[in-house]
């Protein structure tokens, strides 16, 4: 397993089809695996073609608010 930023989001991803991954390389993810290598120059078209599209809000997690879970008296 190994860590990814992605736009500023950090995830966990399976590098179990990429044992060849060195820390500070470009992966190409798809649910949560890496699925190979990719040199810097694509890692950065990708991301910028990803932009263009407006793709980047779906990295955004929802805030999730936290409520009281206190039994009610009754």
């Amino acid at each position: 397993m190994g860590r990814t930023n992605f736009g500023g989001v950090v995830k966990q991803v399976c590098l179990e089809y990429t044992p060849e991954v060195q820390c500070g390389d470009y992966v190409l993810v798809h649910v949560g695996f890496a699925l190979s290598k990719v040199d810097e120059a694509e890692a950065e078209r990708t991301y910028q073609a990803l932009e263009a599209m407006k793709q980047l809000g779906e990295l955004e997690t929802p805030e999730f608010e936290v409520e009281d879970a206190a039994p009610s008296g009754g």
